[in-house]
């Protein structure tokens, strides 16, 4: 029975066997088959996924957004135009994006000085102020209480050909723009930059809108922020302490001759200067500085009236019929006059250049030179350099930058600050004793007047002998009041003059940094070595 049993309850648990082993067996079939499926869809993921990434290069490069250039540069002005065309000549690709490629209408940057015309020299741009009638300047006549002296720059060493420039800013700016475009390597767009493009504290492009409103972005290892005095780039990459001193209104005298041909005039009218140059053959350019951050309304007429009574009768008579026919015409235009230290904050893949970096009071019209002197150091910095990409390497060694362009850009700052400020009336006795005695300093002639003309015209950009004439005016000024007989009172008078010169110019020293103004050999950064390729 047991054996029978046995042998009936085998055949039970081999059919339980077998069933087990086809469900396996069903089961294992399964899970190749979910795998061999899977395998092919990862395929596919994977295909479909390098074909969109594919599509997307190839998207980005057809809407413009230059993942190959060498440089990317944010504005064509004066600085934007000049430097994309010095890095495209010597073989960068440089991606440019500006706002606006029509003519630019402004009342400013029409006066480069005879340093600035020299730097465009050694750029290879002379030829951008040719065929635009752009008028040779050579020097300026100082204007005060009737009396008029010339001062003309100290050019005698020079070719020929060498002098200051003026035109209208516009015409300059699309010559310039004429000719980086010109330069295969070159890509001129106009597009609205809104944002830099940062990863893990580096800045590896930019957003921007393209002429249509669509957002794209550019990558290069290098982007140069040039976008002017009103830049909204800037504030991460330095710090941006902006000081508005002053307002100009401009206007445009016709069929008038200056006093002194080819001369800058400045006449030191009260509360503040007023200048007048040429921008064509027929054509005067006059800026009156009007303290302050507002200005009489043009709308209601209260600005015709400001210039008619206040302005007017401190106008040489020469001009003084076309000044009242500019006003009557009523063209008038007014700008903010801005003034920023350099303040950078060294960024990886990022460079502040021109107004979006630093600013000075136009009076002097020295900002068209700090630039084209800040694009030639620049060039020479990176002209052994092959390979951008070590972004914090490139940025250190950048850094040296920051410091080789400072005896020009502080000479010429600290000048433009000061100089505004000593022509400027004042309530205070000192200061109107320092005006006096500039004025008189300067008509002096000579070392006396070829010394600062030379610091002016950025032929000297030495701040030492700025620092040297400053106070040489002011001794003089305090010498003055001593002779023939000192009283008490002069003596004061005196004492507050020195005082008074001392609080024009040591904030704006401060500003430009003593050390790296009077000793920028001591800053470690002068003497960088470019870095290993």
């Amino acid at each position: 029975m047991e054996l029978v049993s046995g042998f009936s309850a085998l055949p039970v648990k081999m059919a339980d066997q077998t069933l087990l082993a086809s469900i396996l067996a069903l089961l294992f079939g399964f899970v190749v088959l979910y795998r061999l499926v899977s395998k092919k869809n990862g395929e596919t993921e994977s295909e479909s996924l390098a074909v969109t990434t594919s599509t997307t290069i190839i998207s980005r490069s057809k809407n413009g957004a230059d993942v190959d250039a060498d440089i990317i540069i944010v504005g064509a002005g004066v600085a934007g135009a000049a430097l994309a065309h010095t890095l495209g000549k010597d073989g960068r690709r440089v991606h440019v994006i500006e706002r606006d490629l029509k003519e630019p209408d402004r009342i400013v940057g029409e006066l480069l000085q005879p340093g600035g015309y020299l730097k465009l020299i050694e750029l290879g741009l002379e030829d951008c102020v040719e065929e635009i009638d752009a008028q040779k300047v050579f020097g300026y006549a100082l204007f005060k209480d009737g009396k008029a002296t010339r001062l003309s720059y100290p050019l005698e060493k020079f070719h020929s050909d060498v002098s200051g420039r003026s035109f209208h800013n516009g015409r300059f700016i699309q010559r310039m723009r004429e000719k980086a475009a010109s330069l295969p390597s070159v890509q001129l767009k106009q597009g609205t930059v809104t944002s830099l493009l940062e990863e893990n504290g580096t800045i590896r492009g930019v957003q921007y809108k393209n002429k249509s409103g669509e957002e794209l972005k550019a990558y290069a290892p290098l982007t140069v922020v040039c976008d002017g005095c009103f830049s909204n780039l800037r504030r991460s990459l330095c710090t941006s302490k902006v000081d508005v001193p002053s307002c100009f209104v401009g206007l445009v005298l016709e069929d008038c001759q200056l006093p002194y041909a080819n001369h800058g005039h400045v006449i030191l009218a009260d509360p503040s200067p007023i200048l007048f140059y040429p921008i064509s053959s027929t054509e005067i350019r006059c800026l009156v500085d009007v303290p302050g951050q507002k200005v009489p309304a043009i709308s209601s007429g209260e600005m015709a009236k400001y210039l008619k009574t206040t302005v007017a009768p401190q106008v040489p008579s020469e001009l003084l019929d076309a000044f009242i026919s500019a006003i009557e015409r009523g063209n008038i235009r007014t700008m903010p006059n801005r003034s920023m230290p350099a303040a950078p904050h060294p960024t990886p893949g990022a460079l502040l250049m021109g107004d979006a970096f630093n600013m000075r009071h136009p009076l002097t019209g020295g900002g068209m030179t700090v630039a084209l002197s800040d694009i030639v150091v620049l060039r020479n910095l990176l002209k052994p350099l092959h390979d951008l990409n070590d972004a914090h390497t490139l940025c250190k060694y950048l850094e040296s930058f920051y410091t080789l362009r400072k005896p020009v850009a502080s000479t010429i700052n600290t000048l433009a600050g000061a100089l505004y400020k000593v022509f400027s009336a004042s309530p205070d006795q000192a200061r109107n004793e320092m005006r006096r005695a500039c004025f008189d300093y300067l008509s002096l002639g000579g070392v006396f007047s070829n010394g600062p003309i030379s610091l002016l015209s950025g032929l000297n950009p030495r701040p030492l002998s700025l620092v040297c004439h400053f106070f040489a005016v002011a001794i003089f000024g305090v010498g003055r009041l001593l002779l023939p007989f000192p009283s008490p009172k002069r003596m004061w008078i005196g004492a507050r003059l020195i005082s008074s010169a001392s609080e024009i110019i040591f904030p704006i020293i401060k500003a430009e940094g003593v050390r790296q103004m009077f000793f920028p050999a001591t800053v470690p950064a002068y003497y960088r070595a470019p870095p290993a390729e």
